[in-house]
């Protein structure tokens, strides 16, 4: 059997990545304000899922200061919307601002709405969902998004190794309109840098 490379965290920490220098200020903030973002592991996820999707509707719980969305925006087929959700005022703000520093305030929408509030207004169908908000609420948010997510839609949770995503994650492993996967796994500059992440595509409501 073939040896893995010794050192791995070390090895795989060369590999993140590159980034401009708009998300690298951002993670700069978001390292000295103690911010938790999505990194540029699962930043370049979202991209490359969100682009092989062909993803023109898209929906982020959870916009902190915006770093996640720029990725989503980037990757958002020409024509299409990403809609995020903020409950926090300030960083709401921020979030816009920074949308705007990136040139995608065309594309990205903030909304300063409480997650599981707005889910109930919202319309679909949604091409891909990535969620991040309080992982308590993950639960109940899955309820009400699943119907808006159109089939063959995708969904990506962030955090669910955190004791409080253990109630999605039981519901969404055992969800007929999910076929679903937890990586678990190693995310350099992604909080926690050991994480676990949930990809999942929307079904017919058959297994």
């Amino acid at each position: 059997m073939a040896d893995t490379v010794k050192h791995p965290e070390t090895y795989f920490s060369g590999l993140v990545p590159k980034r401009d220098e708009i998300l690298q200020q951002l993670e700069k903030e978001a390292k000295e304000e103690g911010i938790p973002i999505a990194g540029p592991v699962v930043g370049q996820l979202l991209f490359v899922l969100a682009r092989a999707a062909g993803a023109a509707n898209i929906l982020e719980l959870g916009a902190a200061h915006g770093y996640s969305a720029i990725y989503l925006g980037r990757a958002c087929t020409p024509g299409g919307r990403v809609v995020t959700l903020e409950n926090d005022s300030e960083m709401a703000q921020r979030a816009r601002e920074n949308i705007e520093k990136a040139g995608l305030s065309n594309i990205v929408s903030v909304k300063e709405q409480d997650a599981l509030e707005s889910l109930a207004e919202l319309e679909g169908p949604i091409d891909l969902v990535f969620m991040d908000i309080e992982k308590k609420d993950y639960r109940a948010a899955l309820d009400l998004f699943t119907p808006l997510v159109r089939p063959g839609g995708l969904l990506v949770a962030d955090n669910t190794a955190f004791v409080d995503a253990k109630g999605f994650n039981g519901a969404i492993y055992n969800a007929s309109e999910w076929q679903s996967v937890q990586i678990f796994s190693y995310l350099p500059m992604h909080s926690a840098a050991h994480d676990g992440i949930c990809l999942a595509v929307r079904m017919t409501g058959q297994k």
